[in-house]
């Protein structure tokens, strides 16, 4: 009778074992969807000699991201490597490896957010290296910091203001250091050549508002998996994580509805501004403070973006800085405000907490861009030349149109 019970609580700790792992690897499969998102989002924004480049640079960034997160980024995180024989990476229904597949979704990202801002001009292979410097080091930096309580900077929170920073979906981890790393970049290359004429600043319409659509709902679905699949575990699953990304994703769509005037561009860039928002406290706030946190990111995002396209040199094409970067900053300020018990949260934050915490993943963003960039733009030039990027990026680098038979 022993060994029966204890043959069942084997087979009961295999299937627990084994269903988390499932339910993390669909998580890790939406996430890897939402890379499809990117690209139609930056295919239908850019002009229409740049979206093979578009679809490329997303596909090859993941490629190079892989190698670099598993080599690197990912043992600087966690501690924990997959040099070991195969034998030993199936421990658990090899739970650990379908981890690192889903945080790989995750700092794949930080690559594919950047993309979108420095759009049109970057050369390819210098771009590509930063990317691969970025995502061993710099992501891996903040995310092992926040996320696995490396250097003691979440003990410290929690010693002296009560609780650590809370990002539970990656609202700073992912998008703002994603947004930040892009405005350095997008600082460092300029603006593209014909934005400014005759001293005023010239926009350039969006090639595919259809593309552009279509990305947005490609990230807009994949996003339930980014949050909701964030709890690792079949056991954390919250209904609240699913119904606040939608209350945020709600938010942020009647703001840029409303603010934006209509204008198809804001109005389907505003969900994505929520559910950035949103990432940080999906998981403690009420769905009204959820709504607010969406309602505020749909406004922000419409503002600064406006401003930006008026100035000189921040050409950020896709609005990359405020829709990820300022967004991701307000998310986690967000969870320190709509977490709170007081406004029907869950609590356990600090609002001091969150404050600082966002301002180190700010902190390390752009000084790691600053550093990245400058010395690979010193070393191999990060712009495309002049006669490249009139051409358009597609012949310059790939040697063929989007659509051949159209001149």
């Amino acid at each position: 009778m022993e060994t029966n019970i204890t043959s069942l609580s084997d087979r009961l700790g295999v299937l627990a074992t084994s269903t988390d792992t499932f339910f993390i690897l669909m998580g890790a499969i939406l996430v890897l969807f939402m890379h499809a998102g990117f690209a139609f989002l930056e295919v239908g924004t850019v002009r229409h000699k740049n979206q093979v480049n578009a679809l490329v640079k997303i596909l090859t960034d993941f490629g190079a991201s892989a190698v670099a997160y598993f080599a690197i980024g990912y043992s600087l995180a966690y501690g924990s490597n997959f040099f070991g024989p195969a034998e030993s990476l199936i421990v658990d229904s090899g739970y650990e490896l379908t981890k690192f597949f889903f945080l790989l979704t995750f700092a794949a990202a930080i690559p594919a957010i950047i993309s979108g801002g420095i759009a049109e001009r970057a050369a390819f292979w210098p771009m590509m290296m930063a990317n691969v410097t970025i995502v061993a080091l710099i992501y891996p930096l903040f995310e092992g910091m926040i996320w696995n309580g490396n250097y003691g900077f979440q003990a410290w929170l929690e010693q002296s203001f009560g609780a650590s920073f809370h990002d539970f979906a990656g609202s700073v981890v992912v998008h703002g250091v994603g947004g930040w790393l892009a405005l350095t970049a997008v600082w460092i290359l300029g603006s593209r050549n014909g934005r400014v004429r005759d001293g005023r600043v010239v926009s350039f319409a969006p090639s595919s508002i259809p593309f552009l659509a279509l990305g947005s709902w490609i990230l807009i679905v994949g996003w339930f998996g980014f949050n909701v699949m964030s709890a690792q575990a079949v056991e954390g699953i919250s209904g609240l994580v699913a119904v606040n990304s939608l209350m945020a994703m709600v938010g942020g769509t009647i703001a840029a509805l409303i603010i934006g005037k209509n204008d198809p561009g804001f109005i389907h860039n505003g969900p994505l501004a929520g559910l950035v928002a949103i990432c940080a406290g999906s998981d403690i706030m009420h769905p009204l403070g959820a709504l607010t946190t969406g309602l505020v990111a749909g406004a922000i995002f419409v503002f600064l973006f406006a401003w930006s396209q008026r100035q000189h040199k921040l050409d950020d094409v896709l609005g990359v800085w405020p829709l990820h970067g300022v967004c991701g900053v307000w998310g986690g300020i967000a969870a320190g405000i709509f977490g709170t018990s007081a406004l029907g949260g869950l609590g356990g934050v600090s609002l001091m907490s969150q404050v600082i915490g966002t301002a180190a993943g700010v902190a390390i963003a752009v000084v790691g861009g600053l550093i990245v960039y400058t010395l690979i733009d010193r070393m191999f030039g990060l712009r495309l030349d002049e006669e490249g990027e009139f051409n358009g990026a597609d012949l310059a680098i790939h040697r063929i149109r989007a659509n051949p038979d159209v001149k």
